[in-house]
């Protein structure tokens, strides 16, 4: 008889054996499998925060809030900090106390300033680096959420531990009054239900803080009545782009770009949708030292790499590539990594001011940057130079160095001003879908359309909250984790890994994350591609010129009928499932990542599970039917597994045996899709059919765009009538 409640888990081991007349065996004798632990929620959560939380500060102001979250609980903590003097912020460190009687956690933290990745624990809360978002698996079952809510009148608030495992709530205010520290704690029966309800809370808090300026209203208002998504969703987020960053180096030139495209086209990768021109295309200054040393100093690409201007190399990329839909360019949100020159054309034109950076940045000292009062009319210029020069696409980066800037006053100055500024001349001159009769004659292919502006290291709190998480505004490509780092072995599985686990906190935002570009001719390169594909977001490729793997990129697309390249993304984000949350990097357990993707209806729909061995060592696992998102009880599945092909027999939740068995080298993967089963009961005898989507894909179930419609006529002839995104083989 299975108990209805335990205040703590039951351990547990398994015996097996591989053949009837075998001996059984201890699992965990002939293995690394550790015990596995049985926990059992109470009914009726209790409703009392200090059930949660025990010696938590009583500076804190307390309220209990309800909670959009079905079957939550969801509290509001606030405390003050102080204001800033002069160049130096108001801190305070305000103790939550400690989690109870919980077994293990996980939180995301800030491995350093831009990046946000997962650590875990168990028993005693000890993360090394602050942490944002911290979940606790308590011994009854149930999930305590904590979130540090940061952007909202220029306070910053993170979580550190104490000695002795206390949860303190460290905050930073840079305003001139003081400031209220912010905290927010679900209870909830899983891990992603108390994570949205204070998330969505969150949202309600920014938005009654952080008024939209009236140019920005003005410009979200002009962007809401453009109809143009669906091409742009076609062209930028669903096209295969190539950005010359890995690929090309850092010794940018135009000859560079040419000559790559005409490799890929030699190649048969004639199909690339986009171009990202990487770093080092701009005009610097202090040639030959660090690029933190060197400051932007004019619009115009530099003339060493661009002798005739960026305008020219579009034109030229346009005229000879004509599958080339959008070509975008890098930029820092400062201008570059050091800021502006003192000395530019950009300097002369816009009021700058010298900033101190922080000690503890990647290069200390100063950094000129356009001030306060001229950061709009300085991005309206720019991104009116970039459109008219053929550019219709910003990657924008290192923005978090507005937060290693190392005066209160500062921050305090440039913070919002920067992030609101990029935001209008993005939607004013990158979310337009027009053709201009006073552009250059190439504009009549080209019609500077709504595309893509991707931010990039901008994973500090302040930006989260303030440009990410709100939904009114446009929705942005944001890189979920840091870089791709090609000769690096060890980064690789961490990789996957660290993205699969940010984006339980990124799915929320208004964001679609991008997992950073990779090499199709690479020892890990299905392994990112097949990462790339569960994520639901963009796919770039950074191939060195020659360098390339066709049925690779064949996998991973499909050619519309229009001729153009398209990626099979499934239209839901691919994170880390529930039951994997709290389980460490490095353990023998496979990673997996869920998604699902649906039909023109709900009516159809298909769980994906991207399945990873992040270890160090061969692994196999039994995964069960339910890891899949989106199933759905008394509907019968089958699961098919890429790239073998191979399908299992019809399950159900309730079946016997609903679950396939997996066996993954190092370096393995595999992506697993349950699909529906359609029932005929009008043949003879009854038939049951799935549709598989386009085979020899990855995510080739996220080819089908339209609800399936399946009919008997009579005579042994099914009809199957759907839309797929590309061209292939239908598989049934």
């Amino acid at each position: 008889m299975i108990p209805k409640h335990l205040p703590e888990p039951i351990q547990f081991t398994l015996k097996y054996r591989l053949k009837s007349n075998d001996d059984w065996k201890w699992i965990n004798e002939y293995s690394n499998v550790g015990d596995g632990e049985l926990y059992f929620q109470p009914q009726t959560p209790p409703k009392d925060l200090i059930n949660y939380l025990k010696d938590y500060s009583p500076d804190f102001s307390i309220e209990q809030l309800e909670s959009e979250t079905p079957h939550t609980l969801l509290w509001s903590l606030a405390t003050s900090v102080k204001a800033a003097e002069g160049k130096v912020s108001g801190i305070s460190d305000t103790s939550l106390g400690t989690p109870r009687s919980f077994s293990r956690w996980f939180s995301l933290i800030r491995i350093w300033t831009p990046w946000l990745a997962p650590r875990h624990g168990e028993r005693q809360f000890s993360p090394h680096e602050d942490a944002i978002v911290s979940s606790f698996l308590r011994m009854d079952g149930l999930h305590l959420v904590l979130l540090a809510i940061s952007g909202i009148e220029d306070v910053l608030t993170v979580f550190k531990p104490d000695d002795q495992g206390n949860v303190i709530a460290h905050s930073r205010n840079d305003s001139t009054e003081a400031g209220q520290v912010r905290v927010l704690a679900a209870v909830g029966t899983t891990f992603n239900a108390a994570l949205a309800a204070v998330i969505y809370h969150a949202r309600k808090l920014v938005r009654g803080y952080n008024t939209l300026s009236q140019d920005l209203q003005d410009e979200i208002k002009i962007d809401s009545k453009r109809d143009v998504r669906a091409e742009w969703m076609e062209n930028w987020y669903d096209g295969l782009n190539y950005c010359t960053w890995n690929g090309l180096g850092q010794n940018l030139h135009e000859q560079k770009i040419f000559d790559v495209l005409d490799v890929l086209k030699e190649n048969g990768i004639q199909k690339v949708t986009n171009l990202i021109i990487d770093d080092n295309w701009q005009s610097l200054d202090n040639e030959g030292q660090s690029q933190f040393q060197r400051g932007w100093t004019d619009f115009e690409a530099n003339k060493e790499g661009f002798p005739n201007g960026l305008k020219h190399t579009a034109l030229k990329i346009r005229d000879k590539h004509p599958n080339i839909q959008h070509i975008a360019v890098w930029h820092a949100l400062l201008g570059y990594w050091g800021g502006v020159s003192p000395t530019g054309n950009i300097a002369k034109n816009y009021k700058t001011r010298k900033v101190q950076k922080s000690k503890s940045s990647l290069a200390g000292g100063t950094m000129t940057v356009v001030d306060e009062e001229d950061v709009p009319r300085m991005y309206d210029d720019f991104y009116k130079f970039l459109l008219a020069s053929g550019i219709d696409s910003v990657k924008t980066d290192a923005q978090f160095f507005l937060d290693r800037m190392e005066d209160a006053d500062d921050r305090r100055r440039f913070m919002k001003t920067y992030q609101d500024a990029w935001t209008i001349a993005s939607l004013r001159y990158f979310s337009t879908k027009a053709i201009s009769s006073t552009l250059p004659p190439f504009h009549s292919r080209f019609t500077g359309s709504l595309t893509a502006q991707t931010t990039g290291m901008s994973q500090i709190p302040q930006i989260l909250f303030h440009t990410q998480l709100p939904t009114n505004k446009p929705r942005l490509m944001v890189r979920n984790s840091d870089d791709f780092f090609p000769d690096v072995p060890s980064s690789h599985p961490f990789h996957i890994f660290t993205n699969a686990l940010t984006a339980l906190l990124t799915s929320h935002l208004n964001v679609l994350p991008d997992w950073d570009m990779f090499q199709t001719s690479h020892p890990y390169s299905s392994f990112h591609a097949a990462g790339r594909c569960i994520s639901g977001g963009p796919i770039y490729i950074t191939d060195t010129p020659g360098q390339h793997s066709l049925p690779l990129i064949h996998s991973m697309t499909a050619v519309t009928t229009n001729g153009k390249t398209c990626i099979l993304r499934p239209n839901s984000v691919g994170k880390c499932i529930e039951a994997s949350v709290y389980t460490p990097y490095g353990t023998l357990h496979f990673l997996k990542i869920g998604s699902f993707h649906t039909g023109s209806s709900a009516a159809y729909g298909v769980g994906i599970l991207g399945v990873f061995n992040v270890s160090e060592q061969a692994l196999a696992e039994l995964i069960p039917l339910r890891d899949f998102d989106g199933v759905k009880e008394g509907t019968e599945y089958i699961i098919r597994a890429h790239p073998s092909g191979e399908v299992s027999p019809p399950m159900k939740l309730d079946s016997e045996f609903p679950m396939v068995n997996l066996a993954l080298e190092t370096k393995g993967w595999n992506i697993l899709t349950a699909y529906p089963l359609h029932v005929i009961t009008s043949s003879e005898p009854s038939t049951k059919i799935a549709v598989l989507g386009l085979l020899g894909k990855m995510t080739g179930a996220a080819a089908v765009v339209g609800t399936p419609e399946i009919e008997y006529r009579g005579s042994g002839i099914i009809n199957i009538r759907t839309t797929v995104k590309g061209l292939g083989v239908l598989g049934k």
